[in-house]
């Protein structure tokens, strides 16, 4: 899922999508160390859609 809208997912698609970012963030941190992370602005975006995911599966537990 590359940038795209998480209100559409329920809790099971916003787990599965936050287990995949979270190996992508954890890859662009052994390139970082590395030194061959070819394009630094991934990681921030990662963060950002992690942030994301976490904030929408907050706001689904809250509604139940």
């Amino acid at each position: 899922m590359a940038d795209s809208n998480v209100e559409g997912l329920d809790i099971e698609g916003l787990k599965k999508e936050l287990i995949e970012l979270r190996h992508e963030q954890f890859n662009l941190r052994m390139q970082r160390g590395t030194g061959q992370l070819a394009n630094p602005s991934r990681f921030k975006a990662v963060r950002r859609q992690i942030a994301r995911i976490k904030t929408r599966m907050t706001e689904l537990a809250s509604a139940q």
